[in-house]
């Protein structure tokens, strides 16, 4: 469960969070399109308060040290409010609430905005259900391709790529993978990828008609 956050109390370090504080900046989307680096995971809090937090795993990880063997908990979790935020973190704690806390602190300073649309040839509705166009997403060997899907067909994908899917507020796609897909965290961050490049590729104009 997400801690409650308070606006009045939080005290900024950073000139983006003093401007979300002032009022000055009121929307995530001017953080996000600008280009500026998200360095507050509070400023998240201030701009979207309706923020989903999903874990996506959490396993138990040791290292030798001089002292003996080392253990601490790994978690990778999800943030998004289930309309165009999305956001995925990892870290390690030796408490697990400590561990899923950390990560979902990086995933919020992690987040992108997703373009969204009706880019199947079968609907046309013109709604942003699911993506605008096919996209690919790599992380290791995880090779990750979403590809629009008509209205009502949901997301036909596995588990952790589905719920980062929710979160970002795509509703209907074709998902395929390749490579080490057992791998949860490349699998994660493929998908993270994919859902990035629906703003990094632009969509070409149709040609103009002449007459």
């Amino acid at each position: 469960m997400r801690p409650e956050f308070s606006i009045e109390q939080w005290q900024p370090k950073t000139e983006i969070g003093r401007a979300v504080k002032e009022g000055k900046i009121t929307n995530i989307s001017e953080i996000l399109r600008g280009g500026y680096r998200i360095l507050e995971p509070e400023i998240v809090d201030a701009l979207v308060p309706n923020l989903q937090q999903e874990l996506l795993c959490l396993k138990l990880v040791q290292r030798m040290h001089k002292s003996g063997r080392r253990s601490k908990y790994w978690a990778l979790v999800a943030v998004g409010n289930g309309d165009g935020i999305v956001g995925v973190g990892e870290e390690k704690s030796r408490e697990v609430s400590m561990a899923i806390a950390k990560a979902a602190r990086v995933a919020k300073q992690r987040i992108i905005e997703v373009k969204r649309g009706c880019g199947s040839w079968e609907c046309g509705c013109g709604r942003p259900h699911s993506v605008p166009f096919k996209v690919t997403g790599k992380s290791g060997s995880v090779e990750v391709t979403l590809i629009p899907a008509p209205r009502g067909l949901g997301l036909v994908a596995p588990e952790i790529p589905r719920t980062i899917l929710r979160l970002a507020g795509v509703k209907d796609v074709w998902f395929f993978s390749r490579g080490e897909t057992r791998t949860r965290v490349n699998f994660a961050y493929a998908t993270f990828e994919a859902l990035r490049q629906t703003w990094k590729i632009s969509i070409p104009e149709p040609p103009k008609q002449n007459g």
